[in-house]
C-alpha cells in the first residue's frame, strides 16, 4: 500500500503545466491521482503525462471532490474561482495549495481563511518567488536583524512590453485586474515577507490604461487585441503601515521604462539596505565609508543559503508537502496572503475613487 500523499489538480492549463505538475512529479512522496479541467482534453493530457496509474479525469470539480480519494488539492484556475473551489476542497477534507493571488477580492479571501480555520486543514498560496536563492538569503539577513528596522521599501514588478495574450489574463471579470493582481502580487508578497510587517494603515493607488488600446509589435508575447484588453496596463501604490513604514508598489505589463524587473524588492533599514534590481546587492556604511556588496549565489556554501541547486518551484512543492506530513505551518501562511489581497484591492479602490483607503475604517474626507 502506497504511503504517498495523493494529490488532485483542478485546472490543467498554463500554470499547472508550467509549474505545479512538473514540480509535484519530482516529489518522491507524492502522486497525482485526479485531474480536473473544464476542457476534458486538457485533463486527459495531464493525467497521461503526470498521473499515477488509473488517475481519474473530471470536468466538474464538485464531482471530483465528492468522489475523493486524495489528500491534497492544487487549485490552478482563474482568480475569480479561487475562493469557491478552495473552500469546497477544504470542506471536503483536503489540504489546499491555491495559485496566487489568494482571491479576486478580500471578501473571497476571507471565506478561504474562515474555511481553513473551520476545517483545520492547511491552506497555502503559491508565491514561489519566496523560494529563490536570493529571496532566501535576504530573508535570513532580515531575520538576523542585519538590515535593522526596515522603514522604506519598493515592491517592483515592471515589464516594458510583456502583456500575456493567452488565457483570461486580459479579462477583468475573471482576473480582477491586470499586472497589479498578476505580477504586482508577487513583488508585494516578497516585500511584506522581508519586512515581516502585515499591518497596513493606508493605501493610495493609481491605475492606467494608456498603452493597452493600441496594437504593439514589440510585445514579448505577440500583439494583443485592444478590444480584449479590459484591464490596466500599469498600476502603482503608496502604502503606509501602522508603524509608519512605507512601501512603493510598481507594476506594469506595458510601460515606457528602460529599467525593469519582476518580483523584486528594495529595502532600506537603519543598519543596511538591500535590493534585487541588479542581482542581490547589500549597501550601508562601515568605518566611515559607504559600501556596496553584490552577493554571489552561484554556488553552495553561501552564508544563510540552504537552497542548494534546487529549483524554486521544486522547493515550493517539497516544503509544502513537508508541512503537511510533519504538521507544520506552510512557508506562505494564508493570513499573510490575505493582507496582500487586502492591499491590492485597496490600490484598485483608491484608483477608482481618487481617495485614500484606510484600514481602520476612517476616510480622507
Amino acid at each position: 500500500m502506497s504511503n504517498k500523499l495523493k494529490i488532485a489538480i483542478i485546472g490543467c492549463g498554463g500554470i499547472s503545466n508550467g509549474k505545479h505538475m512538473p514540480s509535484l512529479s519530482r516529489q518522491a512522496d507524492a502522486e497525482m491521482v485526479a485531474f480536473c479541467d473544464i476542457i476534458e482534453e486538457r485533463a486527459q493530457e495531464a493525467a497521461a503525462k503526470y498521473g499515477a496509474e488509473g488517475a481519474a479525469v473530471y470536468t466538474d470539480f464538485r464531482k471530483m471532490l465528492k468522489d475523493g480519494g486524495f489528500d491534497v488539492v492544487h487549485v490552478c484556475t482563474p482568480n475569480d474561482s479561487h475562493s469557491e473551489i478552495t473552500v469546497a476542497a477544504l470542506e471536503a477534507g483536503n489540504h489546499v495549495m491555491c495559485e496566487k493571488p489568494m482571491a479576486k477580492t478580500t471578501a473571497q479571501a476571507q471565506e478561504m481563511l474562515d474555511a481553513a480555520k473551520r476545517t483545520g486543514k492547511k491552506l497555502s498560496i503559491a508565491y514561489q518567488n519566496r523560494y529563490r536563492s536570493d529571496s532566501e538569503y535576504l530573508k535570513a539577513m532580515c531575520e538576523n536583524g542585519e538590515l535593522g528596522d526596515i522603514y522604506f521599501a519598493k515592491a517592483i514588478a515592471l515589464r516594458r512590453r510583456a502583456v500575456p495574450t493567452w488565457g483570461v489574463f486580459l479579462d477583468e471579470e475573471k482576473q480582477g485586474g491586470g499586472p497589479l493582481i498578476d505580477i504586482g502580487t508577487h513583488a508585494l508578497d516578497l516585500t511584506l515577507w522581508m519586512m515581516d510587517n502585515y499591518k497596513p494603515r493606508s493605501v493610495v493607488g493609481s491605475t492606467f490604461h494608456k498603452l493597452g488600446d493600441r496594437k504593439n509589435a514589440g510585445n514579448a508575447f505577440g500583439e494583443w487585441d485592444p478590444e480584449e484588453f479590459k484591464v490596466e496596463d500599469s498600476a502603482f501604490g503608496f502604502i503606509t503601515m501602522e508603524n509608519g513604514a512605507t512601501i512603493v508598489l510598481e507594476s506594469s505589463w506595458a510601460l515606457n521604462v528602460a529599467e525593469y524587473g519582476e518580483a523584486k524588492t528594495l529595502l532600506a533599514g537603519t543598519e543596511a539596505g538591500a535590493d534585487m534590481t541588479n542581482g542581490l546587492r547589500i549597501n550601508g556604511d562601515r568605518g566611515g565609508r559607504l559600501y556596496e556588496t553584490k552577493v554571489d549565489l552561484s554556488s553552495g556554501g553561501v552564508a544563510f543559503y540552504s537552497g542548494g541547486q534546487e529549483d524554486a518551484s521544486d522547493r515550493e512543492a517539497r516544503l509544502w508537502l513537508e508541512a503537511i506530513r510533519e504538521d507544520k505551518e506552510p512557508v506562505v501562511k494564508p493570513e499573510q496572503a490575505f493582507v496582500v489581497t487586502q492591499i491590492l484591492e485597496a490600490v484598485y479602490e483608491s484608483a477608482r475613487t481618487g481617495r485614500a483607503v484606510y484600514f481602520d475604517g476612517t476616510s480622507d474626507n
